[in-house]
């Protein structure tokens, strides 16, 4: 049996490490609407264990601060009204300071709830939940933290002492998998999403997928071939995209003086030929597959394979729409809202990526974006 306090202090602890480099401008900024300021994610985990943990199940709780549900719910529709996302940005206050004494005021609280003595069985699911939710969160925390800094024209260090994990290039032949019936989904002990379930089967032709990912070096005779400018390879709304945009290379590369530069968490550094290519949306994925005279796995061929090759360095688009699985239910209340509202217009990315929380990543995770967004890990693995 896991302790819930010492899974609830550690998630919490580690939320705290990836803010500490940090200065209190860093916590207030929205370049995008897709990119939340630090503070209201310390802020939104934080109303998540008050709400639906404290309020509901905790006798001796006494709310905050009457607005911060206002303030800090995300999606839930069922919780009542908040701010629109496009002005998480505009919200100078709360402050960072008062944010910082909200977090310790409901941990105290969340500490001597878990010390009352055992909790029900309902209840732990939640307290599980919501140490995934704030894993989640601080995988966006990494990723809005660097949008915020790669965006900033000085381009400042995220950390001088972040080290991005090595990804060795197998260079292998290409993985086959026999035509036949495949299982997919979760299935066993331990915490999954809903998304998830239920585990069912799928039949997949016979298929190819490559051992490794596309490497910023084989990204880049895509741009040295006019890849962005040749429609042939782009879907019509990608096509388009390229144009409205002006996209001509992945998100944080910089030509300065003829040659490639990438900004990571040390800062602009010369782009590293031998890493993966990151930040790819999934229009620029599909472009490259077809240029390559070949495609994007499925989600299914994924998962099927995935045990036969290294992943984990970024996420992978995949040619998968996000959809329920067969038998798929949401539950009751605000915690039906988690996933499958979001089951339109969105593709399946596959994998974790080098910023996912320790211990958050299994094969059937499904992760999901809209095709054009790049601020996320996001790669390519090949298929055909």
């Amino acid at each position: 049996m896991i302790d819930l306090a010492d899974c609830y202090k550690k998630v919490r602890q580690r939320t705290d490490a990836i803010c500490e480099p940090l200065q209190t401008e860093d916590y207030v900024v929205q370049p995008v609407v897709d990119v939340s300021p630090p503070k209201w994610h310390i802020g939104h985990t934080t109303w998540f264990f008050e709400t639906f943990i404290l309020k509901p199940y905790f006798a001796e709780y006494q709310e905050f601060d009457t607005n911060y549900n206002y303030v800090f719910n995300s999606y839930y529709e069922t919780v009542g009204n908040r701010v629109i996302r496009t002005d998480r940005g505009n919200l100078s206050r709360p402050t960072v300071i008062d944010i910082k004494r909200y977090r310790k005021y409901v941990d105290d609280a969340m500490y001597n709830f878990l010390a009352c003595g055992d909790v029900s069985d309902d209840v732990r699911e939640l307290l599980i939940l919501g140490f995934n939710h704030e894993e989640q969160h601080q995988e966006l925390l990494l990723t809005d933290i660097k949008f915020i800094l790669g965006n900033n024209p000085l381009f400042p260090a995220y950390s001088h002492s972040y080290i991005s994990p090595k990804s060795e290039k197998m260079g292998a032949p290409f993985i086959k998998l026999k035509e036949g019936v495949y299982e997919i989904g979760f299935e066993g002990e331990g915490f999954s999403f809903d998304n998830e379930l239920n585990r069912h089967k799928v039949y997949l032709n016979a298929f190819e997928i490559s051992p490794d990912l596309v490497t910023n070096a084989e990204y880049l005779e895509f741009i040295n071939d006019a890849g962005y400018h040749d429609f042939r390879h782009w879907h019509a709304a990608g096509w388009d995209w390229v144009n409205t945009n002006k996209v001509n290379s992945p998100m944080y590369w910089h030509s300065i003086e003829g040659e490639w530069h990438n900004y990571t968490y040390n800062g602009l550094e010369k782009l590293n030929l031998h890493e993966p290519a990151r930040h790819i949306s999934y229009y620029e994925a599909y472009a490259y597959a077809s240029w390559k005279g070949m495609r994007l796995p499925t989600e299914f061929e994924w998962e099927a394979a995935a045990s036969q090759f290294k992943w984990g360095k970024c996420w992978e688009w995949t040619e998968s729409a996000y959809l329920p699985y067969p038998g798929f239910a949401k539950a009751p209340g605000a915690i039906g809202e988690y996933n499958g509202k979001f089951m339109v217009g969105q593709k399946v990315l596959r994998g974790a990526s080098e910023v996912t929380s320790p211990n958050h990543s299994r094969i059937t995770y499904r992760n999901f974006f809209q095709p054009e967004l790049r601020w996320q890990f996001t790669g390519i693995r090949l298929a055909k």
